[in-house]
């Protein structure tokens, strides 16, 4: 870690951290999985001071067909992780992120944002999960969303799947993408390209550089 974190600052690269996710659950009612979950964060926080990195990205973690019976208890306890972390990532320099992902609407997210303090806590918007996962119109998360977005994941697919291929290779329309966030979001968020193949990260940066001059051009 050290040696890593130390090529980072060196070059004067800044990072974002994903926290794990594998088998957690930061709203479970199971004392002790929710007590696990938690020391799972606190060795991310712990990175913090050698790595300094912008933002920590969480997966928010709510799923209505295994949560949906107990979705009090879960956003009870899930409120109670979130806002211990993001004390703690906020003391540490750095802003908590809550990302989507098996979430079918904005609806079953926004009582989160709503409940947590904004300087401290942000949504990453990964519009890929949504193409894959939600059966709610873009539209409808940027609405409802918007002005809780910090941060953004961004990868393609057919829609059929979380493929997480380079921009421009699926089904998404970030163009539309880009014009209804432009209008939505009043500062700027960090922007992560997240196709999984190291081959596709110059094309995805090279397409949303053309998609990001033909909007400048319309202003």
């Amino acid at each position: 870690f050290e040696q890593v974190a130390k090529n980072c600052l060196e070059r004067g690269l800044r990072v974002t951290f994903h926290a794990p996710f594998v088998d957690l659950s930061p709203g479970s009612p199971d004392p002790e999985i929710w007590r696990l979950t938690r020391r799972r964060y606190e060795q991310v926080v712990e990175l913090i001071a050698l790595f300094k990195p912008r933002t920590i990205v969480c997966h928010a973690g709510f799923e209505k067909r295994r949560y949906g019976y107990l979705q009090d208890v879960w956003f009870e306890k899930s409120i109670a992780m979130w806002t211990w972390l993001g004390n703690r990532v906020h003391e540490e320099g750095a802003r908590l992120m809550l990302e989507n992902v098996f979430e079918d609407s904005p609806d079953e997210l926004l009582p989160l944002f709503q409940s947590l303090d904004r300087n401290k806590v942000g949504f990453c918007f990964d519009i890929g999960h949504q193409s894959a996962f939600s059966g709610t119109p873009l539209t409808t998360w940027i609405a409802s969303l918007g002005p809780f977005i910090g941060q953004l994941h961004l990868h393609d697919n057919s829609g059929k799947g979380d493929e997480h291929i380079a921009l421009g290779k699926g089904h998404i329309d970030f163009t539309t993408f880009f014009q209804l966030l432009r209008k939505a979001v009043t500062d700027p968020p960090l922007v992560t390209l997240e196709p999984h193949q190291e081959e596709e990260v110059i094309p995805s940066l090279e397409f949303f550089c053309r998609i990001a001059r033909r909007l400048i051009r319309q202003e």
